[in-house]
């Protein structure tokens, strides 16, 4: 009776198992999460505030480990600025402004803690008469673990939802 039980479970996380890396293999090698806000200021306002990495704390929504350690290098802003951070929360790594205007911003963006990769964020502020419309994307490859780790995790929904609050906090700074 006992072996009979134990053969079902085992038959179970077995098959379990199977069908989450199968899931895993149908997932993309890339991913991207786009999000956008209309704020009632023009790009010249705004592009500060997105292009010197001393100014995300006042928006950035992983900006809020009080313990983090953070160090700038570079460009005072824009093109060439690098930013570097490692914090409990946020793991560690660095962004580096590869270009930058008042109408997108383009950051190499390298993890190292939790999981090493490297992805691309990209700011456009699009004038929109008295407003700008800024969209805010992140894109990368995607191995086969953090996959498995899609199968259960939403990324667009995790990584997206703190843009919206990282946008909204940007409209409330730049509307000032």
């Amino acid at each position: 009776m006992l072996k009979t039980v134990l053969l079902v479970i085992s038959g179970i996380v077995i098959l379990t198992l199977a069908v989450i890396l199968v899931l895993a293999a149908m997932k993309p090698d890339t991913f991207r999460v786009e999000r956008s806000v209309t704020i009632h200021a023009g790009p010249e306002k705004i592009y500060p505030l997105i292009a010197d990495y001393h100014a995300w704390r006042a928006w950035s929504p992983f900006e809020t480990d009080p313990a983090m350690q953070r160090s700038y290098g570079g460009a005072e802003s824009g093109a060439g600025a690098v930013y570097e951070w490692d914090g409990k929360g946020v793991g560690s790594g660095r962004m580096e402004t590869l270009e930058a205007s008042t109408a997108r911003i383009v950051i190499k963006l390298d993890f190292f803690k939790p999981f090493r990769t490297t992805n691309k964020a990209s700011f456009t502020l699009e004038p929109q008469g008295a407003d700008t419309k800024v969209t805010w994307v992140m894109e990368g490859p995607v191995t086969f673990l953090p996959k498995i780790m899609h199968v259960v995790f939403n990324m667009d929904k995790m990584v997206g939802g703190e843009f919206d609050k990282g946008l909204a906090k940007l409209k409330a700074v730049a509307e000032k």
